[in-house]
């Protein structure tokens, strides 16, 4: 009696099917369906295991600043999570892992944090590709304003420098990828950035806050023109901001030769953050001899993450890779 073997591709598991003892002499006419029936058992079995697979591992989390008083994060004002910035750490598989270390700033218009579609989607994606990967928490309205985000920004760029060798990264290949008002969050920190005080007490604070390379995804960039997103701006400055503070942190402004090589993906559809954010920075970067590669799409809303369930609109994700590829940062 021929024995059918299937494979579940989601598990690696081998499947031996065969007619049940009753029919064995009806084999030779059931022959042609066997492929049938071990196409809709693999399906009917593989897809919990697909599932399954999707359930995020437990992550180490490290606070930025890990102690109370002149040890908590500046301006902190309690000593809740959300008065604590942390980094979610995504380790990459040891026998596919690369130096390079990726941070992720989730979005949420500076008053809430998209941790799933725009923070562990991401860091498993990243890891997907042997990137070490990491998931911001900052500090977010009604309770913080800017400079709190900015802080954390920067102290997690520092940290994961600080760290290089114990997360098995270069510290020249340490990145930020930001989404919506977290797009705005890593354009301020690819454009406000210092090399770090040698002087300082702790070794933390002696490391660069530049980001190596950026990804923005539907980045908010503008604060000065009609394409400015209202509630991020409120969210991160508050009712009556210092026009000089808005034109600072207005970052398509803020470009030099120093900023980062930056990836940008957008929509022309995103009524949310309209795409001329990108389209700005953009030819900020340019301007200033920055590498930069700019994707817009025609179709998709804003927020929409990797886009699993659009298969045209989930290629951006192909396109960043062949970015990463090329710059050298999967070797």
């Amino acid at each position: 009696m021929k024995k059918t073997k299937a494979k579940l591709a989601s598990s690696g598991t081998f499947l031996w099917l065969q007619p049940s003892a009753p029919h064995a002499q009806k084999c030779t006419k059931v022959h042609k369906n066997a492929h049938v029936q071990a196409l809709a058992l693999i399906l009917l079995l593989a897809a919990p295991a697909a599932v399954l697979a999707q359930q995020p591992p437990a992550h180490k989390v490290e606070l930025l600043w890990s102690g109370s008083g002149q040890n908590a994060a500046p301006g902190a004002l309690g000593a809740e999570d959300a008065d604590k910035p942390s980094l979610t750490v995504y380790p990459a598989p040891q026998k596919s892992a690369v130096p390079t270390a990726a941070i992720v700033f989730p979005g949420g218009g500076y008053g809430a944090l998209a941790k799933d579609h725009e923070g562990d989607q991401i860091a498993r994606w990243l890891n997907s590709l042997g990137i070490q990967a990491f998931v911001l928490q900052y500090r977010i309205a009604p309770r913080y304003h800017y400079p709190a985000p900015l802080l954390d920004a920067q102290r997690a760029i520092r940290f994961v420098r600080a760290h290089a060798a114990d997360y098995r990264v270069s510290p020249d290949r340490i990145g930020i990828w930001g989404f919506s008002a977290g797009g705005h969050l890593a354009s301020t920190a690819g454009t406000h950035f210092d090399a770090g005080d040698p002087r300082a007490t702790d070794p933390i604070d002696r490391q660069s806050s530049r980001p190596d390379f950026m990804i923005l995804a539907y980045p908010v960039i503008s604060f000065t023109t009609p394409y400015t997103h209202q509630g991020s701006l409120h969210n991160l400055l508050g009712d009556h901001p210092d026009p000089q503070l808005v034109a600072s942190l207005s970052n398509e402004t803020q470009v030099t030769a120093q900023t980062p090589p930056t990836f940008l993906f957008h929509t022309n559809e995103d009524n949310g953050v309209p795409p001329e954010n990108s389209v700005l920075f953009y030819l900020a970067l340019r301007k200033a001899g920055v590498p930069a590669e700019m994707h817009i799409y025609e179709r998709g809303p804003h927020g929409v993450g990797l886009a699993p369930t659009d298969a045209v609109l989930a290629t951006w994700a192909g396109r960043l890779k062949d970015w990463l590829e090329i710059r050298g940062l999967l070797q």
